[in-house]
């Protein structure tokens, strides 16, 4: 796989239409077809979107120019991690001047928990047109190292409900976003921290958008995930694996995605992202 220093702006973001056109070809763009005696499922192609952080050196350089190759390549939606230097309403306006939509945005709860600082993001969503404002990683220590300790997880289970009810309050779905390191046992036992933020947080206020990769990476099958949290996983990342454990084009590598798809429209999820 490219180093992504060594690669153009265009052709990165060739690169990504390619991939969301490959899981289109196994199983989410294009119209149901039959594999393996297998009926493949359809992801509407107005709920696939770009996770811009795929291409945050792009936008760093020229933000209006790669929005407009988003939309360009056939992309309607995006999901944002920050506002690259803007304001929330400066990149609202670069959205809209690409005809762009961020339906969705990656924003990091405080820790600690601060009512304050999480009201002002949620504000800064809303302005955006955020439908999803979602937690996007957890799992490392201050030292470095992975959390092995349930009483960390359980302690940050309560913020994600905490944060979910304001969400709420505000008119947006929150979600959380994982890794792999969720899926290590805690405490010396059987119980991954995964499993502890799952079943401590409220599915009223914390819905899950499910990385397959990490899951895989977590050696976790991700099918399996959808059945044991049926109508939470509103959102799933969509990127492949490569033999070598690294990230790869969707369709190129050695995620099934047929057969992890075909669960999902009965699971209640409602927007796939293409993107790291």
């Amino acid at each position: 796989m490219q180093n992504e220093s060594t690669v153009s702006r265009r052709h990165l973001l060739g690169a990504a239409a390619a991939g969301a056109a490959a899981v289109g070809a196994s199983a989410v763009l294009a119209s149901p077809a039959e594999a393996g005696g297998r009926r493949l499922a359809r992801v509407p192609r107005d709920k696939i979107s770009v996770q811009l952080y795929t291409l945050r050196n792009q936008l760093a350089i020229d933000l209006p120019a790669s929005l407009a190759e988003l939309a360009e390549i056939g992309y309607t939606r995006v999901e944002h991690a920050g506002f690259v230097g803007r304001t929330a309403t400066e990149f609202r306006a670069a959205l809209d001047a690409a005809g762009l939509r961020a339906t969705s945005g990656h924003v990091g709860i405080p820790q600690p928990f601060n009512a304050s600082t999480w009201q002002a993001a949620l504000e800064d969503a809303l302005i955006v047109g955020n439908k999803y404002i979602v937690h996007p990683y957890f799992g490392t220590g201050a030292n470095g190292q992975p959390i092995r300790d349930g009483s960390v997880y359980r302690a940050f289970a309560r913020d994600l409900n905490k944060a979910g009810a304001l969400a709420r309050r505000a008119g947006l779905s929150f979600g959380y976003h994982n890794h792999h390191n969720e899926f290590l046992p805690q405490d010396g036992g059987r119980r991954t921290g995964y499993d502890i933020l799952t079943r401590e947080t409220d599915p009223g206020l914390v819905h899950l958008e499910v990385d397959l990769y990490w899951a895989f990476r977590g050696a976790h099958d991700p099918v399996d995930l959808i059945h044991a949290n049926r109508g939470r996983i509103r959102q799933v990342h969509v990127k492949d694996l490569a033999v070598s454990g690294s990230f790869e084009d969707p369709g190129a590598g050695l995620i099934d995605f047929g057969r992890i798809f075909e669960p999902l429209p009965r699971g209640g999820t409602r927007g796939v992202h293409r993107g790291t």
